[in-house]
């Protein structure tokens, strides 16, 4: 019995064949960095934490798609792949600098399509008609940082957003016919067990497509680090197993039709301060699967879809 919608087996549904992503760097920054929006960045932010070896922005797009190929290549000789638009906010340039750094990476041989992170304030309508006309011809899914969708979440991390300019942006988005997937941090600093739960009822009213859930990790030298330090009552660092439980429960909540791709992050040991769980991530999925056959539940039990009022 499958309890939850895995995303591997929705992505090969959805292209034909099994397909890896690589992740860029494509050189872009942050509006919550250059002084647009803030400067510094999340609290949390750290965007090494991110990147494997072969992404650098002094590499161009071709580069580093054809390193990350070589690298997979040698398990995987077959594998098509995907254009993965990673670090930093991968729509915050001109209209013609993003189309040429996007239609370079769909020219490279085997990548049969884009996913491409960003934030929600840096999606014009000018972009989404490209992308609108992009979709029609290749795989095309965009990625929302959502990370929490309560005001106060967003105002302490330092944000730079809105929620509700995260749900005009993701609904725009969905109108076009493109997916849209989002990322969620639990356990940010001043959200309880039921806060964060709930944040499962409010995602569900959105159309969203996929969800990346990410266990909060504080990462060296970020605000967040010293945040923690200084008042560490306001952070609950869960165990892996106390977070297993919390996904779980988590996704009883959800809309049934979620495609979930991960339950958790896992930053480089040298710059992860806590928690340090030990896991690689097909073992927490283990720790998952295993659990919700214990409890004998599964993704949507709990889902309820007049719930509450709709945004």
């Amino acid at each position: 019995m499958q309890r939850y919608n895995e995303y591997g087996s929705w992505l090969t549904a959805q292209l034909g064949v099994k397909a890896q992503k690589i992740s860029l760097n494509a050189g872009f920054t942050c509006p919550n960095r250059d002084g647009r929006v803030g400067t510094g960045g999340c609290t949390y932010c750290n965007n090494q934490t991110f990147n494997p070896d072969y992404c650098a922005p002094t590499k161009s797009i071709t580069q580093q798609l054809e390193e990350g190929k070589a690298f997979f290549s040698r398990k995987y000789p077959e594998m098509k792949y995907l254009a993965y638009f990673q670090a930093y906010t991968n729509t915050y340039d001109s209209l013609e600098g993003l189309k040429a750094k996007y239609e370079e990476a769909l020219r490279v041989p085997d990548v049969v399509g884009l996913v491409i992170g960003t934030r929600p304030d840096c999606m014009p309508d000018s972009l989404l008609d490209y992308l609108d006309e992009l979709h029609r011809r290749s795989f095309l899914l965009v990625e929302y940082g959502v990370e929490s969708v309560y005001d106060k979440t967003l105002l302490r991390i330092h944000r730079g957003h809105s929620h509700a300019q995260t749900v005009d942006a993701i609904r725009r988005t969905a109108e076009r016919g493109i997916l849209v997937g989002a990322h969620v941090i639990l356990g940010l600093p001043g959200e309880s067990r039921e806060e964060m739960l709930a944040e499962a009822d409010v995602l569900s009213r959105i159309p969203l497509t996929m969800l990346k859930l990410h266990q909060l990790q504080l990462i060296k030298g970020t605000q967040m680090a010293a945040e923690y330090a200084a008042v560490p009552e306001d952070f609950h660092l869960f165990s892996a197993d106390e977070y297993v439980d919390l996904v779980i429960d988590f996704l009883e909540r959800l809309r049934p039709d979620f495609v979930l791709e991960r339950f958790v992050s896992q930053s480089p040991a040298s710059l992860l301060a806590r928690p340090g769980w030990g896991l690689k991530n097909h073992e927490f999925v283990a720790k998952v699967k295993r659990r919700l056959q214990e409890r004998d539940t599964c993704q949507g039990r709990l889902y309820r879809l007049d719930s509450s009022e709709v945004d």
